[in-house]
């Protein structure tokens, strides 16, 4: 008979907004299932979409393996592990064996698949398969965010082809900016931050930029060079008119917003420039795993506030992110983990 697993406490969204505490329901420990007791969960702004469901929240979870099933073999009781966005793909398909296991038809993920599981709670029953290491050297309290803030702006590099050398634009220094502007700097690109003002110029040098352009003081984009790519990292779609104008012909944009608005390019320019528009999910899991050991090498951390796994802790967190209160992550700390010391 296999074994049944308790979710503990759990966080939910409700009608109102308003995060709520909820006792989680039992998961069955199937074979290929991993049992992590959560220790750290990031909060990404995906989240903030779902503060109204009638599900548990949180999707970029990381603690302890508590329990394996049978036929688990990549992960043991005692790893330091995370999830992200996506838990399942179906294996077999053109997408999935070409590496794309994030384009699957028959994908399970956060917010659409299985409800009852999120990491803003005690634990998470999660497929082998999609279950992440965490590399010896990376602090647990940081390793949260990589999980899908991490692996989007990862992913989004590597599927824009960015190579050592390539001028690279990023728009926006927020949650996913600052950690593209490391990763870049650490693949050896020639990073150029655009933000509205000059009030994180010096956060962005700190991180790696090697140049910033403040659009409200310079809004023709005076004397900038163009970028091969340009990552946008806002939260919202910017005016694509004079974006354009800084983008070397042959370039590629990688949109990263989370928007239900449409979408409108200036057409002309960009048929007449051959500029690429690609959008970019998560990334699949080969490349977050290579996501994260890159972190470790690199000594690549994000920046975070921290605060305590609860009600009042987790609607300060949304509250103040809605309000873009924040710089640049929060991380939540799961005082009901009772588990060994981890770091």
């Amino acid at each position: 008979m296999s074994a049944t697993v308790d979710l503990g406490t759990v966080f939910k969204g409700s009608p109102s907004g308003k995060i709520v505490e909820a006792k989680g329901g039992t998961r069955e420990l199937r074979p290929n299932d991993v049992v992590i007791d959560i220790v750290y969960s990031g909060l990404c702004g995906t989240d903030m979409h779902y503060r109204k469901a009638d599900m548990v929240l949180g999707h970029e979870g990381v603690g302890v393996v508590s329990q394996v099933g049978p036929a688990v073999r990549s992960i043991k009781v005692g790893d330091r592990a995370g999830w992200g966005y996506n838990h399942k793909s179906c294996g077999t398909c053109d997408h999935c064996f070409e590496g794309w296991d994030t384009l699957c038809s028959e994908r399970t993920m956060y917010g659409v698949n299985d409800l009852d599981i999120g990491s803003f709670g005690d634990r998470a029953v999660i497929d082998a398969d999609y279950v992440h290491k965490i590399p010896e050297g990376m602090d647990l309290r940081y390793a949260g965010p990589f999980q899908c803030g991490g692996s989007t702006v990862y992913g989004a590099i590597v599927h824009a082809g960015v190579k050592a050398n390539d001028r690279v634009g990023v728009l926006g220094l927020g949650g996913l900016g600052h950690l593209a502007v490391q990763y870049l700097a650490k693949m050896g690109c020639d990073v150029v931050v655009f933000s509205g003002t000059n009030s994180k110029r010096e956060q962005a040098l700190q991180l790696g930029a090697h140049e910033f352009v403040a659009s409200k003081e310079n809004p023709k984009f005076e004397g900038v060079k163009p970028v091969n790519s340009l990552i946008v990292t806002t939260s919202f779609l910017p005016d694509w008119d004079l974006y354009f104008s800084v983008i070397k012909r042959n370039g590629t944009i990688v949109p990263l917003s989370v928007s239900f608005d449409e979408m409108k390019l200036p057409y002309a320019s960009l048929l007449m420039n051959q500029l690429c528009v690609k959008a970019s999910l998560v990334a699949p899991r080969l490349v977050h795993r290579q996501m994260l050991k890159f972190s470790a090498r690199n000594n690549i951390v994000p920046m975070v506030e921290e605060l305590e796994m609860n009600e009042e802790g987790l609607n300060t967190a949304f509250d103040r992110l809605d309000k873009g209160d924040v710089r640049y992550r929060f991380v939540l700390r799961n005082p009901r983990y009772k588990g060994p010391a981890v770091k």
